[in-house]
C-alpha cells in the first residue's frame, strides 16, 4: 500500500506533499554533483492539533521524498520500510520523552545536518514537538533552519505556528493538518485495530480526532475504563472534599500509568540493545558494553520521563473534562444535531448539569480548565493544578 494510507483525514495535505515529493529528485549539475531544486522547500513546520498526525506525516514525507518510488507502490520498497521504522541511516528523528528538547540534542542534529546521505538523495532530519524547545535552544537552530545544507531537508513538527517563535516560523513552509473526523478515525481504528466496530466508534467519538488516544481507547480497557471514572467524578461532585478526593486520585492513577508504561519502555529498549549486540537475555554484559546498557535505565532519565508521561495522562485528562462542559454547552445552545454530543453514555447526567448551570457557568468552567491546563505548562504542582480545577467545577 502507499505509504499515504496510513494518514487519516488528510486528502489535501497528502495530495499536495505527494506531488512535492514527486518533483523532488535533486538534479545533476555537470560535474556529476547533486545540487537541490529551486523550487523546493528544505524547511518545513508540519501543524496540527495533538493526535492529527504530525509525525506520521513528516514520517510519510520522508519516504515520499526519499524511496525510489516516491512511497506510492502498494508493495513498500526498502527505503520506505526503513525510513518508517526509523533504522534508515539517511533519517534522523528527534522525539523526547522529556519535558524539554536539550541544546546538546540540537546540536547534535545538526552535526548530522551538514554529512552527505550515504545512500538516498536526502538527508533528512525530523524533529517531533519542536514547541518544546527553550528559546535559546531554538536559536541554535535558526540559523540551519535558515540556511540548510544544499543535501538536507528539515521537518519539524509542532501543534500550531504560534508555538514556535516567529523566526522560525518565517523561515519554513508551514503544513496545516486538520483534525480528523470521527468517521475516518473509527475506519482507521477497524483496519488497524483488533476493536469491533462498536469499540472503534466510541473510541473515535471519545478521542475527539485524536488518533493516538483513539487507538489507546480502542486497545486498552483500562484507559478506557479510567476515562469513564473520570467523567462519572466530574458528573458527581458535589462538595470541595469530593473535588480533593477526585484530584489525588487522578494524580495517583497518573503516575502509575507513567511509571508502568516507561518501565516497559526501558525494558524494551535494554532488550533491543542485547539483541543488536548479539547478547541473549541471560548472557553477561561485556564490560565496554556496560555503560551504555545502564544509560537506558538511568534513574535520572526515568524520573524525566515519568514526568513527561504523567503530563501526558493529565493533558488527557483535561481534554476528557472540557468534554463534559463542551456537551454541557452543545445542549444549552441546542445544537445537539449539528455537533453531537461527545459524553453519550453519560448524557442523562450531563441534560442535568446544562439544567443546573448557566450558559456563562459552563463557559466559566471551560475557562477554569484552561487555567489548569495553563498552570500545568507553567510547572504549578498537578495536585495543586487539579485541586482548584475541580474545586471551581464544584455546583
Amino acid at each position: 500500500m502507499s505509504v499515504w494510507d496510513a494518514i487519516v483525514g488528510q486528502r489535501p495535505v497528502v495530495d499536495m506533499l505527494s506531488r512535492v515529493a514527486q518533483l523532488s529528485g535533486p538534479s545533476a549539475d555537470p560535474s556529476g554533483q547533486h545540487s537541490r531544486r529551486d523550487d523546493l522547500a528544505q524547511s518545513w513546520l508540519i501543524c496540527g492539533p495533538p493526535g492529527s498526525g504530525r509525525s506520521n506525516v513528516a514520517r510519510a514525507f520522508a519516504a515520499a521524498m526519499d524511496s525510489p518510488d516516491h512511497g506510492l507502490d502498494d508493495e513498500p520498497t526498502k527505503v520506505t520500510r526503513q525510513i518508517l521504522s526509523g533504522t534508515h541511516p539517511d533519517v534522523t528523528v528527534l522525539a523526547t520523552d522529556k519535558v524539554t528538547i536539550g541544546i546538546d540534542q540540537v546540536r547534535d542534529l545538526i552535526a548530522t545536518s551538514e554529512q552527505m546521505p550515504s545512500t538516498a538523495p536526502w538527508r533528512i532530519i525530523i524533529i517531533e514537538d519542536v514547541d518544546r524547545m527553550m528559546e535559546r535552544t531554538t536559536n541554535v537552530l535558526l540559523k540551519e533552519i535558515e540556511e540548510p545544507a544544499e543535501h538536507t531537508i528539515w521537518l519539524l513538527c509542532a501543534p500550531s505556528p504560534q508555538d514556535v517563535l516567529p523566526t522560525i516560523r518565517s523561515r519554513t513552509r508551514i503544513v496545516n493538518l486538520a483534525v480528523p473526523t470521527t468517521a475516518a478515525v473509527t475506519a482507521f481504528l477497524k483496519e488497524h485495530t483488533d476493536a469491533d466496530r462498536h469499540v472503534a466508534a466510541r473510541a473515535a467519538r471519545l478521542a475527539e480526532g485524536h488518533i493516538g488516544i483513539a487507538r489507546l481507547y480502542a486497545t486498552n480497557e483500562r484507559v478506557m475504563a479510567d476515562r469513564d471514572s473520570l467523567v462519572v467524578g466530574v458528573l458527581g461532585m458535589s462538595r470541595t472534599s469530593d473535588a480533593v478526593m477526585l484530584a489525588e486520585g487522578l494524580i495517583e492513577n497518573a503516575r502509575g500509568q507513567a511509571q508502568e508504561d516507561i518501565a516497559a519502555q526501558v525494558e524494551a529498549e535494554q532488550r533491543s540493545f542485547r539483541r543488536i549486540n548479539g547478547l541473549d537475555e541471560k548472557d553477561r554484559m561485556p564490560p565496554n558494553l556496560r555503560s551504555a546498557y545502564h544509560a537506558i535505565g538511568a534513574k535520572d532519565d526515568v524520573r524525566r520521563r515519568v514526568t513527561r508521561r504523567s503530563r501526558d495522562v493529565l493533558d488527557r485528562a483535561l481534554n476528557s473534562v472540557a468534554s463534559v462542559y463542551r456537551d454541557v454547552c452543545v445542549l444549552q445552545n441546542n445544537a445537539e444535531d449539528a455537533v453531537g454530543i461527545i459524553n453519550l453514555e453519560n448524557r442523562t447526567a450531563i441534560t442535568e448539569l446544562s439544567v443546573r448551570l448557566s450558559r456563562s457557568q459552563a463557559i466559566d468552567r471551560l475557562e477554569h480548565i484552561a487555567v489548569a491546563r495553563r498552570r500545568m505548562a507553567g510547572n504549578v504542582a498537578p495536585q495543586l493544578a487539579f485541586e482548584a480545577l475541580f474545586s471551581a467545577l464544584v455546583v
